[in-house]
């Protein structure tokens, strides 16, 4: 005997296998009182394998770009591969677990192990939502040893370090490397607000830079380059130039006609596993392992990348007294609090002394280097760093109230620098290049950037 089944099509099934008439009737009246309790399961639902799950899933996705591209990679490479045969009604929530535990074991960290569970109970979750198994498999562990995890502390950089990671990045591939290092360690941006910068957004006679909520950040997608939103909805923000910046970045675009404010040498859009091989990497950690490099180039913070900048720079504000509001302003971070959220802004003479402090920073780190002897150079055992040398931006203005919030600004303050025009040869940025050549007794005098 069977019994009919409703399908999502609206017709009927039918489950076989019954001894009698009755028992036919007895599981179709089952079958109508879970339909009424918005319990019933649709009993091939559980037939389909996590694979063919995943592809209705992911169609059904609606996340960023990245964050798509994120998913797929740790389930082709991580869950499917495990996981991928196994029926959704076969999944068992102690299996899971034991998986995990063998990917900690395999060398996994603790966060990416998290995540992989985290996205297929995700996927097991929709599933139970549409009736394909009863309930997410996947349930927190509530026993077993507790994981004390040793909390790695993120590396950052004084201003001292940061200006002798640039030196040595401008030397292995060009002053643009540095200019963007600077910035990033001097405004806090992330890396995908830097390379996604354009000059549009760039308004140097008004000392700010406006990170747009829409386009203003460059993202890698599947090995394509794109613009699209930035990391959250606070990320959308003006970020004030202390006044040496502002000369910086001036210089810097004046050297290259590019709509985007950071490219390489040849014009192209920055990728960041290149730049971190190229000069973040050997710029920080020095390449002291290699036999005979282009340029020798000495550990000066070690682990240092780029996001370090940023978490330097959340540092600095810290040490130099700026309000919680004013760094959440100036970094794109959320407020938790909604009603301070609303009500929160920063005060004209808090920007101002948020300014004042970072250009302080600059030029006492500046007056530091270019005073140094090898004896006392902080670079974890380094002989040599180079001078860094910026005209007109070794000093403060004796007024940098010109430079007020972007919010109450009443009017663009008078440009400060003349415009140096492209057409006129100029200056290099970094004189006496950050390292050291691997010949002997030749130092390189003057920078050979790819």
């Amino acid at each position: 005997m069977a019994s009919p089944v409703p399908k999502d099509d609206g017709g009927f099934g039918t489950i076989s296998g019954f001894t009698s008439k009755t028992a036919a009737e007895n599981k179709t009246a089952e079958i109508e009182a879970d339909q009424r309790r918005g319990a019933f399961l649709d009993p091939d639902g559980g037939k389909l394998t996590l694979e063919e799950w995943s592809v209705t899933w992911f169609d059904a996705l609606d996340v960023a770009a990245t964050t798509e591209a994120q998913y797929r990679s740790l389930i082709r490479n991580h869950i499917l591969t495990r996981w991928g045969s196994t029926r959704l009604d076969g999944i068992s929530g102690l299996a899971v677990h034991t998986w995990a535990k063998k990917l900690r074991a395999d060398g996994h960290a603790q966060a990416t192990v998290t995540t992989i569970t985290k996205l297929m109970s995700m996927m097991l979750v929709d599933a139970a939502d549409e009736r394909l198994i009863a309930v997410n498999p996947i349930q927190p562990r509530r026993r077993g040893k507790r994981r004390h995890e040793i909390r790695i502390e993120r590396v950052w950089a004084t201003p001292e370090q940061v200006l002798g990671v640039a030196a040595q990045a401008a030397v292995l591939v060009g002053d643009w490397a540095a200019v963007l290092m600077i910035t990033a360690a001097w405004t806090g941006a992330r890396w995908g607000e830097l390379t996604g910068l354009q000059r549009r957004n760039t308004h140097l006679d008004d000392g700010i830079i406006v990170i747009d909520p829409h386009t203003a950040a460059l993202h890698e997608v599947n090995g394509r380059l794109e613009l699209g939103p930035p990391k959250t909805a606070e990320s959308g923000r003006t970020i004030t130039l202390p006044p040496f910046l502002i000369h910086l970045l001036r210089t810097h675009l004046a050297s290259h006609d590019h709509s985007h404010v950071f490219v390489t040498s040849e014009g192209e859009l920055l990728r960041r596993s290149n730049f971190a091989r190229r000069a973040m990497r050997p710029a920080a950690d020095g390449n002291h392992h290699r036999v005979r490099p282009r340029v020798r180039v000495h550990p000066i913070a070690p682990g240092l990348v780029f996001h370090g900048f940023r978490h330097s720079h959340k540092t600095w504000l810290i040490a130099d007294g700026i309000p919680d509001v004013a760094q959440a302003r100036r970094l794109g971070h959320r407020i938790p609090d909604k009603i301070e959220h609303i009500y929160s802004h920063v005060a004209p003479e808090i920007e101002t002394r948020l300014i004042n402090a970072l250009q302080h920073r600059w030029t006492t780190a500046l007056h530091t280097l270019t005073h140094q002897t090898p004896s006392n150079t902080p670079a974890h055992g380094a002989t040599r760093i180079t001078r860094l040398t910026l005209p007109a931006a070794t000093a403060p203005p004796t007024d940098l109230t010109a430079y007020p919030s972007p919010t109450t600004r009443p009017s663009p303050p008078q440009r400060r620098r003349p415009f140096v025009s492209p057409d006129h040869p100029q200056p290099h940025i970094f004189h006496s290049p950050p390292a050291v050549s691997n010949q002997p007794h030749r130092t390189p005098t003057a920078l050979t950037g790819r």
